[in-house]
């Protein structure tokens, strides 16, 4: 018998906390979703569902069930009118504006709200649970507006996207196309729910749109850094650069572990255990001979993220909470998003100097005064052709345009809380807005990234060209080897933009092995 890997196998919400890599494995439909079937789980939601139900026939006040929403909770509700209550909440929510988020976004929203409902401290019931999950299941995807969250009370009006597809109203995407998302559940044979009295605050007072967006950014963080290590590596040897900056000795004397690890990769691409040459430089430039000190600060930031972001992921975040233990409903504030704000803000700039740091590499690359030899723009044309081919003089200023929107992106968002919602939200975390300028700082970082491979592929053959063979082995050597099979050398003119499409998506799909471990 053939046992199903373990990525085949569904991921169970509500048997142990998730990771940052099973959100994105559902983002990008690698493995399915399933509500766990452990009866100990299931006993803990409906115990919550149960007691809310108790309390409203004992007359009891609930914030969010029985009073108005925000401001308005001193507002009684009428008893006929309670169960009416969470739909007016989604509906007036319906203000979102912006790009709608792409499937894999919407994918990791729905899982991150699950996790955080599948904790059983949100007086939601099964059949709640049991919707979103075959919403994962089907991929109906809410259309979802990225802008409209000011990060507390939760994602609110995001949210509401959720929260009025369970109830079979606005729109999905369904197998590629947009469709009412009634029509789309009549398609996989789920009913529309009635949500129970607290159940749309639980859907929507939350930080599962921030959190979700922050493990996709985390993820794609992560192999950025990668990625600008082994560029770093290639333009050190197309540069014929000193390959001995990055001695293990001179690392142990300041010993940050991110910072040690990258500089160990650049060794082990640059094979630099042998003693330096007669002829080497002294001492290369700060964008070469100080890349582990900047891809470092990354390195060592992402697992104090990483802590961050999956506490988040695997925390009750909305309010009030249900305690179904004590039978206690729990009024604060949990739906604020500061450490996701914070997180991203940190990881964005970050990010940003990795930019910056390959940036001014290219700058280095095609400048005659700094590349030792190699010819200027690495334009591969020769001959009388020379005087017309430009090399990569165009794709230097986009980079330089990519890196100048990245670095203005760097301005903290948690520092802009507005005072909303007739001052009862009166400081908010700007956690969703942090996590949207990220995205867009490692996209823009990206299209750096996506650029310099191009770089590599041009230096290293016109390096190899112009001297002694560029010795690469190992993973260097077969990155090398895929990057000049899709990538023509630039000897005439032409647009890139088309390669660096390709590129873009093999990046983002991570195509390169970079570095175990």
């Amino acid at each position: 018998m053939t046992l199903p890997s373990i990525d085949s196998l569904p991921l169970l919400f509500g048997d142990a906390p998730l990771r940052i890599e099973d959100v994105t494995a559902l983002s990008r439909r690698q493995r399915p979703a399933a509500l766990s079937a452990d009866a100990g789980f299931r006993a803990r939601i409906q115990r919550g569902a149960d007691f809310l139900d108790r309390l409203l026939q004992e007359d009891g006040v609930i914030y969010g069930v029985t009073t108005g929403y925000g401001d308005s909770c001193t507002v009684n509700i009428p008893p006929d009118l309670v169960a009416e209550l969470p739909h007016h909440l989604y509906a007036y929510h319906g203000c979102g504006l912006g790009r709608f988020l792409d499937e894999a976004e919407t994918r990791a929203v729905l899982a991150a709200r699950l996790a955080s409902l599948a904790r059983g401290m949100s007086g939601v019931s099964l059949p709640l649970l049991e919707g979103l999950a075959q919403l994962l299941q089907e991929d109906v995807l809410p259309l979802i507006p990225a802008e409209g969250s000011v990060g507390a009370s939760g994602d609110l009006t995001p949210l509401s996207y959720v929260a009025a597809v369970l109830c079979g109203e606005r729109e999905v995407m369904h197998r590629g196309q947009r469709r009412s998302a009634a029509e789309a559940l009549a398609e996989i044979g789920m009913a529309p729910l009635r949500l129970r009295p607290k159940e749309g605050l639980a859907i929507m007072n939350g930080t599962a749109v921030m959190t979700a967006l922050a493990c996709l950014a985390w993820q794609r963080a992560e192999y950025l850094g990668r990625l600008a290590t082994r560029l770093t590596a290639f333009n050190v040897l197309a540069s014929a650069g000193n390959a001995h900056h990055f001695d293990e000795v001179l690392f142990a004397a300041k010993p940050h572990p991110g910072q040690m690890r990258v500089a160990a990769r650049l060794r082990e691409d640059l094979h630099s255990d042998r003693p330096p040459r007669n002829e080497q430089r002294l001492q290369d430039r700060y964008s070469l001979r100080c890349a582990p000190h900047v891809i470092g600060v990354l390195e060592d930031a992402l697992p104090f993220l990483r802590q961050l972001i999956e506490t988040e992921l695997n925390s009750a975040n909305d309010n009030p909470l249900i305690d179904p233990d004590r039978e206690q409903i729990l009024h604060g504030g949990h739906f604020y998003g500061g450490h996701i704000a914070f997180a991203m803000d940190a990881l964005k700039t970050a990010v940003a100097n990795v930019a910056d740091l390959l940036d001014r590499q290219l700058a280095l690359l095609v400048d005659t005064r700094y590349n030792h030899g190699l010819p200027s723009n690495l334009s591969a044309a020769s001959g009388a052709r020379a005087a017309i081919n430009h090399g990569l003089k165009a794709l230097q200023i986009s980079v330089s345009a990519w890196t100048a929107e990245a670095l203005k992106l760097t301005m903290p968002a948690s520092v802009f809380s507005r005072s909303t919602e007739c001052h009862n939200q009166d400081k908010v975390s700007m956690g969703t807005i942090a996590a949207r300028d990220c995205l867009r700082v490692i996209e823009l970082t990206e299209q750096v990234a996506a650029a310099m491979l191009i770089a590599a592929r041009q230096g290293i053959e016109l390096r190899q060209q112009a001297g002694p063979p560029t010795e690469l082995r190992d993973e260097p050597a077969a990155m090398f080897a895929d990057l000049r099979q899709r990538i023509a050398l630039v000897e005439e003119d032409r647009a890139l933009d088309g390669e660096l499409r390709a590129l873009l998506a093999d990046l983002r799909a991570g195509r390169w092995s970079l570095y175990a471990g």
